[in-house]
């Protein structure tokens, strides 16, 4: 049995400060499309089902967290019932990668305060070069995620698509899952909220990033 609770599922849940495009990667892996108007996100699951080896169906979740989570037992709740996670920081904001440096302090006390968790730390918005605002360069944060923190590292662009596959397939890897690279292969339950799941609505986009 998974994390999750459930058996034949595993959930890959996405954390990060707000705005940094952690729904945008998400729906480009899905979806193959770029929401170019910015929603905040409060909380949505999608579920995919699709066949094992054997006759069995294993479902995948993702769950797409709020950058600006209001209540700290709802975040514990959702880091421990997770198998497999991605810290999204954005290339352009500096802040947001010690949003990340800070959630992997509380994912690694949460999860019995050893130093290695199924983490894999995204930057995301990586199309910006540092003329168009790029602060944090890929070779140095990677030495910090790989060298220091014994993750994984990954940068992905869910404007252009450039590696959106791969952070799934770090995240999958981590769990041993055989990594279906393309939604396409899957046979999909549902792509929006599961039933039960209320989805409540996406709140109007604010100048302040308040971090998790």
């Amino acid at each position: 049995m998974s994390l999750s609770g459930r058996p034949n599922t595993v959930r890959l849940v996405f954390l990060g400060a707000a705005g940094v495009g952690k729904s945008a990667l998400i729906h480009r892996f899905l979806h193959d499309r770029f929401e170019h108007k910015y929603t905040r996100t409060v909380e949505e699951l999608h579920v995919l089902e699709y066949d094992t080896a054997g006759s069995e169906k294993m479902h995948l979740e993702i769950l797409d967290t709020s950058g600006s989570y209001p209540f700290p037992a709802m975040r514990e709740l959702c880091i421990r019932h997770s198998d497999a996670l991605a810290l999204v920081y954005a290339v352009d904001d500096p802040m947001s990668f010690e949003e990340v440096r800070r959630l992997r302090d509380e994912i690694l006390e949460l999860r019995g305060g050893g130093k290695r968790a199924p983490i894999t730390v995204v930057g995301g918005k990586a199309e910006l070069t540092e003329s168009e605002g790029r602060v944090l360069l890929a070779g140095d944060a990677m030495a910090i995620v790989e060298g220091e923190w014994h993750a994984n590292f990954v940068e992905a662009s869910a404007r252009t698509g450039g590696n959106t596959v791969g952070v799934f397939r770090s995240m999958l890897q981590q769990v041993n899952l055989p990594p279906r690279l393309s939604p396409a292969v899957w046979r999909r339950s549902d792509t929006v909220p599961k039933p039960g799941v209320k989805k409540r609505p996406a709140l109007k986009k604010h100048n302040s990033c308040v971090l998790s």
